[in-house]
């Protein structure tokens, strides 16, 4: 009830994890969440800090807001946030940078709760949509990577 997708980016850390971090930008990068906002008078990432995301799920829909916490918030070294309904977290997305070669080695991952709807849910439809959830990551590792790497000076 998890995976992860790593890409090598020629961009330093800091950069790219303003990048991911600004979640009002990851309409830019992921092929189902198109929007986002900030919560509560947030204007940025810390710990503790709530956004919602407008997700089409598959890229086709259903169309839903999903709200988020920040669990991991360090500058350069990781970003993660919680998926949840009310107090109940059902998914843990991370991402995680490393400096590497002069750039930076990212990894996305998900992490599925350990509860029984989530472990019948991944039981009946995990192959489909652990397919689709690694695809997407990809999908926004490269888009990420093209942003941070065209942005760079020549």
């Amino acid at each position: 009830m998890r995976d992860a997708v790593s890409l090598w980016i020629d961009a330093p850390a800091p950069d790219v994890w303003a990048l991911v971090s600004d979640v009002t930008q990851i309409g830019r990068f992921s092929p189902e969440t198109f929007e986002a906002e900030w919560l509560d008078g947030a204007t940025g990432p810390a710990v503790g800090v709530r956004f919602r995301g407008h997700v089409r799920r598959n890229g086709k829909g259903p169309v839903y807001w999903s709200t988020c916490r920040i669990v991991g918030c360090e500058p350069g070294r990781e970003f993660a946030f919680v998926v949840g309904v009310g107090d109940t977290s059902l998914n843990v997305w991370r991402y995680r940078f490393e400096p590497a070669d002069g750039g930076t080695t990212v990894t996305e991952s998900f992490e599925l709760a350990d509860r029984l709807g989530t472990r019948i849910y991944w039981a009946l439809l995990g192959r489909w949509r652990g397919r689709t959830n690694r695809t997407g990551m990809q999908t926004t590792l490269e888009r990420i990577k093209a942003v941070a790497e065209g942005s760079r000076p020549g």
